[in-house]
């Protein structure tokens, strides 16, 4: 598998969680909803990070990430990101952590503020990866 093969796997499964996430906002799964976006922010971060030229780590931190994103880029708007959505990044890998060891509920409104980050977060990173293209 090449490098472009693999990003494109990534942001395959990037999108197909992102999609499970609103189905599951529909039946109410708010729980899942969380883990199902921040496995799609995760999955499309890496996508960049490879994109870019570098294995991604072995990390689930989101923040980590984008802070990845931020150094190979440059891009302030990304470091933006995890400055002005630290919270709902937060609560991104508190429901990964959850999802697997402690039960935690989480409101709808939640789940659509996380979903508006997540939709921003794939914006601004993908208009700074079309900037170093």
């Amino acid at each position: 598998m090449t490098k472009q093969d693999e990003v494109n796997s990534l942001l395959e499964r990037s999108r197909r969680f992102y999609e499970s996430a609103l189905f599951q906002i529909e039946k109410g799964f708010h729980d899942l909803a969380m883990f199902s976006f921040e496995q799609s922010l995760q999955l499309f971060l890496k996508a960049a990070l490879l994109s870019l030229g570098v294995d991604y780590p072995r990390t689930h931190s989101i923040r980590r990430l984008l802070e990845l994103v931020h150094e190979l880029t440059g891009d302030e708007d990304v470091k933006e990101l995890w400055v002005e959505h630290s919270v709902e990044l937060a609560l991104l890998e508190d429901a990964y952590i959850t999802s697997r060891y402690v039960p935690r509920d989480f409101r709808i409104e939640e789940a659509m503020r996380v979903r508006g980050v997540v939709d921003r977060v794939f914006r601004v990173v993908r208009e700074a990866l079309s900037k170093v293209s």
